[in-house]
């Protein structure tokens, strides 16, 4: 296979392509539990037109793709399944547009979270992205491809409904524009045209390679606090949660259970941010969801948990580095989850299987959680840290990884970035018809059957 090496070398130059082991490796395995498997080659594009140039050598010669970001989804999406050219989007990483007063941006596929929150901060202080809980090196357009979310999402929705156009590389090496870009050099909006971005969001890169985005920005409000509830009924979330987003006062919406730190054991804790450009509007918000919640607290079924300054710099922090603290609880640089998709009153119900699948698989484990929309559903993580270095500990956590992707469908939920082992529980459980459309899209847009194998194989 020189002739391929040599094919990339010639597209992207000899710097950007390899097919040394050693650099190999890095490609073959993420975060998580997911077996590694190594690729053929990895080469780094700098313009769409080189994506197009790897995709038609790739039809050619009938080698797969897999398109990756920073990989780090810890469910093996971005590994190779089947080997062959891993592209790596990280050289795409311009920022070429800001419409301040259409609010929106417009990026390329290997911009990071880290470069757009930095960039907006010194170019329109006064605007914002939805932020997910994720390291700064992962990159835009792969938390959008996954439908992520962020400290946003409880007002707009996924991030991926964020969305205001697209740049796609189909799987025969066309380069389609979606959106208002489509026939407009402004990218402000997917509406109202067919809606063909639903053909590659939470597609994992099945059904081309996006190369760039529009992405919607929001106004940044000068001033952030949050107000932390906490309860010990689980039952009682989803009461909560309403009255919350029934005054509509709240930017974001999260809700965390573990048994670590002792203090925390038994109890939910509701975590309720607001913002606001004066202390007044703060304070405005503030009384109106103390208010919601008054009955709730007269009844002595929960309460407001005092913050001290200190305490809250942890949890303003954007994203929140706790979290990654408090995920590897073991100390043994290992941590998976099954990111839930609920209906929300479906918490109490998902809060009894974690705590049933981590005592049956013998693993120590933490919840957190994103309210989505105003209540419309929420994510739910089962969580498990695990030593790297203890073989029998990754297996129990791998374990119980499985059984809580199994749990979410039997609580009537919807797995968040499965991997390809959970994918087939979902087609298995999926409405045949639908699952009929997904195979026809497929084989529609990659005859070849090139695009990251072993994601959404459908076998009827």
């Amino acid at each position: 296979m020189d002739k391929i090496y040599k094919a990339l070398a010639e597209i992207v130059g000899e710097e950007f392509v390899s097919n040394r082991k050693e650099e190999l490796y890095i490609y073959s395995r993420d975060s998580g539990l997911s077996e590694p498997r190594f690729p053929d080659y990895v080469v780094m594009p700098r313009t769409v037109e080189e994506v197009q140039k790897i995709i038609q050598l790739a039809n050619k010669e009938k080698i797969h793709v897999v398109p990756a970001g920073a990989s780090l989804s810890l469910s093996g999406l971005t590994i190779p399944q089947k080997g062959g050219i891993v592209i790596d989007m990280r050289r795409m990483d311009r920022i070429l547009e800001l419409n301040r007063k259409g609010r929106y941006v417009v990026l390329e596929a290997g911009v990071t979270q880290g470069k757009l929150q930095a960039f907006l901060e010194e170019n329109a202080p006064d605007l914002c992205h939805s932020l997910p809980e994720a390291p700064p090196s992962a990159t835009v357009v792969g938390n959008l491809v996954i439908h992520g979310q962020g400290n946003l999402t409880q007002a707009y929705g996924f991030n991926s409904s964020m969305i205001s156009g697209l740049e796609v590389v189909l799987p025969n090496g066309e380069i389609c524009r979606i959106g208002s870009c489509s026939l407009s050099p402004y990218w402000f909006s997917i509406e109202p045209l067919p809606y063909l971005a639903g053909l590659f969001l939470g597609w994992f890169g099945t059904t081309g390679v996006i190369t760039k985005v529009g992405l919607r920005l929001y106004p940044k409000k000068k001033l952030r606090d949050v107000e932390l509830f906490v309860l010990e009924d689980p039952k009682l979330v989803s009461e909560v949660i309403y009255r919350v987003t029934h005054t509509e006062m709240a930017e974001d919406i999260t809700t965390v259970a573990q048994p670590y730190p002792l203090m925390f054991q038994g109890t939910i804790m509701i975590g309720i941010y607001l913002t606001g450009d004066t202390e007044e509007e703060l304070e405005f918000k503030r009384r109106l969801i103390w208010s919601s919640l008054s009955e709730l607290i007269k009844a002595k079924e929960g309460g407001f948990m005092a913050l001290t300054p200190d305490m809250k710099v942890g949890f303003l922090e954007k994203p929140m580095s706790s979290l990654t603290r408090s995920a590897d609880i073991l100390k043994g640089g290992g941590f998976v989850y099954c990111g839930a998709i609920i209906p929300i009153e479906k918490f109490p119900e998902a809060l009894k299987k974690l705590f049933e699948i981590a005592e049956r698989n013998g693993v120590t484990f933490a919840h957190t959680g994103r309210v989505i929309g105003r209540g419309h559903c929420m994510m739910f993580a089962f969580a498990y840290p695990f030593n790297r270095a203890d073989l029998e500990r990754m297996e129990k956590a791998k374990r119980a990884l499985f059984d809580s992707y199994v749990a979410t469908l039997e609580i009537g939920g919807v797995p968040w970035k499965p991997g390809a082992e959970e994918q087939k529980l979902i087609l298995e459980r999926m409405d045949k018809n639908s699952v009929e459309l997904i195979k026809r899209i497929r084989e529609l847009l990659d005859p070849n059957k090139i695009m990251n194998p072993g994601n959404w194989e459908v076998e009827l």
